[in-house]
């Protein structure tokens, strides 16, 4: 390869080099989404010490309404915590979380963590404050406060009911098989 061919080779291997930057300089000079934490849900987060709070938002009806606390709780702590959840106006929920576990609050499993007011209309932000029991550690953010309005967030609302509500229930699936029985 002579002298001319090298430079040409040379000449084309840089303009292809400065090409390739030039299509991948993107993704080096502007952020990767992927690689910052966000709530990618309704909810917001927060951390506090060893706990975790995500996806955090209280499902109500109204300010003066009770309202429920759903999200998850993650406890990365080598003992059992307790955590209190104060809203406005005094309303306070505790939710407890087995040590390197975690407490999901919008299963039906789970106790419901419930606030005698929200204190906060749907559709706005509540500040709550959050405190680890037997530390001195806290902190507060903001909540989204929402209603039934969107579907797969109406089965969170508190119920008024009596709770003896879906006790009746029961005795009318009873006579059902029954009546199938006699014909």
């Amino acid at each position: 390869m002579n002298r001319g061919q090298r430079g040409k080779l040379a000449m084309a291997t840089a303009a292809l080099g400065i090409g390739l930057l030039s299509v991948t300089g993107c993704g080096y000079i502007n952020p990767q989404q992927t690689s910052e934490q966000y709530s990618a849900s309704d909810g917001t987060q927060t951390n506090l010490g060893p706990l975790q709070l995500r996806n955090m938002m209280i499902i109500s009806e109204g300010e003066d309404k009770p309202g429920r606390v759903i999200g998850a709780v993650y406890n990365n702590s080598a003992r059992d915590v307790k955590l209190t959840i104060s809203g406005d106006g005094g309303a306070q929920a505790e939710i407890s979380v087995k040590k390197n576990s975690y407490a999901l609050l919008n299963e039906d499993s789970a106790d419901e963590a419930l606030l005698s007011t929200t204190g906060a209309k749907p559709g706005s932000l509540l500040e709550l404050s959050v405190r680890e029991d037997g530390t001195n550690q806290n902190a507060k953010f903001k909540v989204p406060v929402l209603d039934g309005t969107i579907v797969d967030y109406k089965q969170y609302l508190p119920s008024t009911a009596p709770t003896g509500g879906t006790d009746t229930a029961s005795p009318t699936s009873t006579p059902t098989p029954t009546s199938s029985a006699n014909h």
